[in-house]
């Protein structure tokens, strides 16, 4: 990043993905933080015009606090390497390869990390039959946040009716039964593993409103699946080519010991307010949020 006495920081967020919500609450908090820590921050909602203003504004780096398509994807990334804008996270193929669960399955696999079978396939078809033996998911194939995702049990009567919200293909999943962990990565550091409590599935409405979960970091869990779920995510972390801070999510069904942790996914762009998993962990490991924003924006750089 710039070396000026008192860089400008450019916090991105908002946008017009799904997880618009979310991103503005992640955005407004982290610029709050970096203006306690000293810097002059503009805080820019991304819209169609997110290159002209960027070059109105002229910052020394950009703050990626987007989530989702176009934020989370690769997209922005590659707006802020043609405009020369130092920019925190993950670059351009990483954030794409991530965000596209199919094929950054295939790259876990080829490391030897624990997934589950998959499939894409038609919406149309996933509605009309089952595209898989029960039980099993079905998901957008490049979204976040658990946004459409519906779970298919072994005792289901039918295939699921798929919603508007939807796309055309989407990803069939082999449903993984157990507890739900999560650990962050910063940098070539894993923080912590947190268990996710929730009545029920992760989903939009758990992760993010009121009372909708709660975490427990660090996770009660054997020192053996701590282990390996700080060596799955720094591989994830590696594997991608991910830079700066992401976080990658598990199911462990604790009745098969280590063969019942899963990889579900990495996310390049982990929710960012303070009570948000993996500025939680971070806490945990004696890292303020303040701090956890300053960090990233000393790590950004182009070419990531």
């Amino acid at each position: 990043m710039s070396s000026r006495a008192n860089p400008t920081v450019a916090v991105l967020m908002g946008g017009p993905s799904a997880e618009r919500e979310v991103s503005l609450s992640s955005g407004r908090e982290c610029a709050n933080a970096l203006r306690d820590a000293g810097y002059k921050v503009v805080e820019v909602d991304a819209g169609p015009d997110l290159a002209t203003r960027l070059q109105d504004i002229s910052p020394d780096v950009a703050f990626n606090a987007l989530h989702g398509k176009w934020g989370e994807d690769g997209c922005v990334q590659g707006i802020l390497e043609w405009l020369g804008i130092p920019y925190t996270h993950s670059g351009v193929l990483a954030s794409a390869l991530a965000m596209d669960k199919e094929r950054s399955k295939a790259v876990y696999r080829s490391v030897g990390l624990p997934v589950v079978a998959s499939l894409l396939a038609a919406k149309a078809d996933v509605s009309a039959g089952h595209v898989m033996a029960p039980p099993y998911v079905a998901k957008p194939n490049d979204e976040g946040s658990s946004v459409g995702v519906y779970i298919v049990h072994e005792a289901a009567n039918g295939p699921p009716q798929l919603g508007d919200e939807m796309p055309d293909i989407v990803m069939v999943e082999k449903f993984a039964p157990g507890r739900e962990l999560t650990t962050t990565v910063m940098g070539d550091r894993a923080l912590g593993v947190t268990d996710i409590i929730t009545d029920g599935w992760y989903d939009y409405h758990a992760k993010y409103e009121v009372g909708g979960s709660s975490h427990v970091v660090p996770a009660n869990i054997p020192q053996e699946i701590t282990d390996a779920c700080f060596d799955y995510a720094l591989k994830a972390h590696s594997v991608l080519g991910c830079r700066g801070l992401t976080r990658t999510d598990f199911r462990w069904d604790e009745s098969k010991g280590i063969e019942g942790l899963i990889l579900l996914e990495t996310n390049t762009q982990p929710g960012m307010t303070p009570t948000s998993l993996s500025p939680e962990q971070a806490d945990v490991c004696g890292i303020s949020f303040r701090e956890l924003c300053t960090w990233l924006v000393e790590d950004a750089s182009c070419r990531r």
